[in-house]
């Protein structure tokens, strides 16, 4: 066909008139640029975490608060059959790109299986205990198939590879349960776990002693197959658990081995061989494997390049194979290796394997023995066939499946490093950090995925953090960045192990880079992170930490969660902020009183007291406004609650006190013989004019013209009827009051003597001198002496009382009465000694 003149099925048509299918694109082999990741939405994942919510937000940091009443999330429900299944093919590692291989029996395995499945038939738990490359992981999984109806919830298989017993509840629970966003923790998880009914199958364990036991305390409908090598710690001598212990093969097992392995029957030579390496090998099934392996290349060798696999992996062979293809007779000179090549057979074996195959072993040995998922590894070498290389070396014996990924095999990596396959671990760990930055930050990558591959993505950041430096204008840390990306998806996914390495790893990092914004986020989450795991004094001293370096780079977003979060922090641990900082001398105990007393943990929240670029962080202090005495309070709640009652004690007492106070003076008004109440209320005394002393007990002349008061004492004889306030009382001029009513005889004009002074009560209320009053008419020439102070006899001129009836708004202080209000004589008017 015309190249210029395409034909329709260029175009996707059949040429029967049906629609095209475009051909999907093919991804690109590496990330265009990791350095500069495409920006794309931020991913916020909400959780439940016990009595919390908790909103993982990657931008300005997880936002934590206490689920509300009315939010109760449903108990959650166990998997059915279907859906442990399924749960239990994603536990399992990945199957190797290419054709499967032949399943082979397990050899001399068949007792030791027997013997276990008896064990956990009858409830017990035991521990299979074996070297690393004896065969321990394919004997589990062949006891697992056998038990797969022994127990209600199935067969639940673990991973103990570094794991923790809390660690490993968690990962039960949710491997029996429909829980994905959802992590009980305390009495919650353990309720939950105890109700599990399940044949558990953990291998690698890391663990044993009184960890152990809390393990199995915590299920106790559970039976536990334990896989772990003698170097691990044993369980408790009173623990119910059975050990199984896992021996080498015996020769003729080696041999079989070695000729499944090749495909044929070994020659005398190649048997003898054989045996001496099962003596230096101690039976252990791995080196039969890779001794197969050896052998199988050297076949490949010597028949040529028409031995080359079909899938083209073993290009570099024809290379290899080249000298040797002139004759037969040179083929067959081919030695085979010698018993040190044989008992560390990595290098010769990876020399004979293809450049993606070696790749990928370099990357595993830069990655602390982690081999990166298939899926990644034509990114990471620049092979588009290189996904093929797992099962190159899958076959060789140089990895072994570790949970859902694969590792080195047991003593690949030391042999690999001598063979300087380690020289170049910086710049390969460099490259994979890069590669998963840009890949854990992409929108369409899952948490769950990044989970998968967290230990790769750990050890890669391990590797790159120690040799981070402050970068350029235009560029940023690759721990960094890795770590800012990582840590989030682990949080979303629930792999906490995996989190907290991430954000200590990424905080060492920023600190490295100068990078006070990334720092203070990573602060952030491990704060959230410890209020999470209830450690409230390291989660205090974490956002404490962020809202520093916030405070100084005025990060208005994130100082509001860290406030927030710090806020519950408080409130789970009895403080409250708002009071913490107003009563900041008296959350301190036992403060000297030659000191001052440091701030509140609130106060120093709110300050900036980290710059930037400090190394080590360092509180500012800030003092305080005076020294406190010596005392011992506590702080808290119950602090407050004991103010709260000493103040209202207080007031009860103050109420109790004024109302004695009001009560004893309105009985004391009742009293006939009080002289006080002989004396007017608020009287006022003015100097008449041309009066020559106080006219105290003679009115004034216009005293019938309203200017004088009427009398406020109350009556005291209740006339015949014997009632107060009848008709028949007597009027005040009739009471047994003196009388302070002159007759028209007593004229100021007579100059007549004065009274017997009238003592008054100490509290009387004191005359006033009215401002508004109208100047009243003098007596005349009346006055009347009293005795001086110092006893002399000599009376002393005073103003006359009188009370201001003018319209300036002074008023008597009680009102006129009918029956006084002709009367001459003013009830205001006071005795001399009661003005002295």
């Amino acid at each position: 066909m015309d190249p210029n003149t395409r034909g329709p099925e260029e175009y996707g048509h059949d040429g029967e008139g049906h629609a095209p299918r475009p051909r999907p694109a093919r991804d690109p082999l590496t990330a265009p640029d990791f350095g500069q990741p495409t920006p794309g939405p931020a991913r916020t994942v909400e959780l439940v975490v016990g009595e919390h919510l908790l909103t993982v937000n990657p931008v300005d940091g997880s936002e934590i608060e206490l689920r509300p009443p009315t939010d109760r999330t449903e108990r959650p429900v166990k998997r059915t059959a279907e859906q442990r299944a399924e749960a239990e093919r994603a536990a399992r590692p990945p199957a190797p790109a290419g054709p499967a291989p032949t399943a082979q029996p397990l050899l001399g395995r068949q007792d030791e299986r027997e013997q276990l499945v008896r064990f956990l038939a009858r409830g017990r738990s035991v521990r299979l205990t074996g070297p690393a490359g004896s065969g321990r992981t394919s004997l589990l999984d062949l006891v697992a198939e056998d038990c797969d109806d022994l127990a209600p919830d199935g067969v639940v298989r673990l991973s103990g590879f570094g794991r923790t017993p809390d660690e490993l509840l968690h990962d039960l629970f949710h491997a029996v349960h429909d829980a994905d966003r959802r992590r009980p923790d305390g009495e919650e998880l353990r309720a939950l776990v105890r109700e599990i009914g399940a044949v558990v199958v953990v291998d690698d364990l890391d663990f044993g002693g009184a960890a152990l036991d809390e393990l199995l305390d915590a299920t106790p409908e559970c039976a536990f197959l334990l896989g772990a090598t003698p170097d691990t710690p044993v369980p408790a001598a009173d623990s119910a658990v059975e050990e199984v212990v896992l021996s080498g093969l015996d020769r003729a097992g080696g041999v079989e081995v070695i000729e499944r392995a090749v495909g044929r029957t070994l020659t005398e030579e190649e048997a003898n061989w054989a045996g001496d390496l099962w003596f230096e090998s101690e039976g252990l099934p791995l080196r039969f494997v890779q001794a197969g392996a050896l052998l199988r290349q050297r076949d490949q060798l010597r028949a040529g390049a028409e031995a080359v696999d079909a899938f083209g992996v073993f290009e570099d062979a024809r290379e290899l194979a080249a000298p040797v293809e002139t004759g037969a007779g040179e083929a067959e000179e081919i030695p085979l290796p010698s018993l040190g090549e044989a008992a560390a057979p990595a290098p010769l074996l990876a020399a004979r394997l293809s450049a993606s195959a070696r790749a990928a072993l370099r990357f595993a040995v830069a990655l602390d023995g982690e081999i990166p998922h298939q899926a990644h590894l034509p990114a990471l070498t620049g092979d588009t066939h290189a996904d093929a290389a797992l099962g190159e070396l899958a076959a060789c014996g140089l990895v072994s499946p570790v949970g859902t990924r694969y590792r080195l095999a047991a003593g690949v990596r030391t042999q690999l490093e001598a063979a300087g396959y380690g020289d170049d671990a910086d710049s390969r760990a460099k490259a994979a950090a890069q590669h998963y930055a840009w890949w854990a930050a992409h929108p369409s990558v899952t948490p769950e995925r990044v989970c998968a591959e967290a230990d790769a993505v750990l050890a890669a950041l391990a590797t790159v953090v120690p040799a981070t430096t402050p970068p350029a204008e235009d560029e940023e840390a690759t721990a960094v960045l890795l770590a800012r990306a990582a840590a989030p998806a682990f949080a979303a996914g629930l792999h906490w192990t995996a989190w907290e390495n991430a954000l200590h790893e990424g905080a060492e990092a920023a600190r490295l880079a100068g990078e006070s914004a990334d720092r203070a986020y990573f602060h952030h989450e491990l704060g959230v992170l410890a209020i999470c795991a209830g450690d409230l004094d390291r989660a205090r001293s974490e956002l404490e930490a962020s809202l520093g370096l916030r405070g100084a780079l005025t990060d208005k977003r994130g100082t509001v969660a860290g406030r927030r979060a710090l806020a519950l922090v408080a409130d789970a641990s009895g403080d409250v902020p708002g009071l913490a900082a107003a009563m900041a001398g008296e959350e301190v105990s036992e403060a000297r009183h030659e000191e001052s007393a440091p701030p509140s943990r609130g106060i120093q929240a709110a300050l900036p007291t980290y710059p930037p670029d400090a190394e080590t962080l360092v509180h500012r202090p800030v003092p305080a406004a005076a020294p406190t005495p010596a005392r011992h309070s506590r702080g808290g709640l119950r602090s407050m609650a004991r103010r709260n009652l000493v103040a209202v004690g207080a007031g009860a007492l103050l109420v109790a006190v004024l109302g004695t106070v009001v009560t004893l003076g309105a009985t004391s008004d009742n009293d006939a013989g009080d002289p006080a109440d002989r004396s007017g209320v608020n009287p006022s005394a003015s100097t008449g004019v041309g009066d020559g002393g106080q006219d105290s007990q003679t009115p004034s002349e216009d005293a019938a013209s309203g200017d004088t008061g009427t009398a406020t004492s109350r009556p005291t004889d209740p006339g015949p009827d014997g009632t107060m306030g009848t008709s028949d009382d007597p009027t005040p001029s009739e009471s047994a009051l003196p009388s302070t009513g002159a007759s028209s005889s007593q004229s100021t004009g007579s100059g007549g003597s004065s009274p017997t002074p009238t003592r008054t009560s100490p509290t009387s209320p004191r005359p006033s001198h009215s401002a508004s009053s109208s100047p009243s008419s003098s007596s005349s020439g009346g006055s009347s002496s009293s005795p001086s102070p110092s006893g002399s006899g000599s009376s002393s001129p005073a103003p006359s009382a009188s009370v201001s009836n003018s319209a300036s708004g002074s008023t008597s202080a009680a009102p006129v009465s009918p029956s006084t209000a002709g009367s001459a004589a003013s009830p205001f008017s006071l005795s001399s000694e009661s003005v002295i």
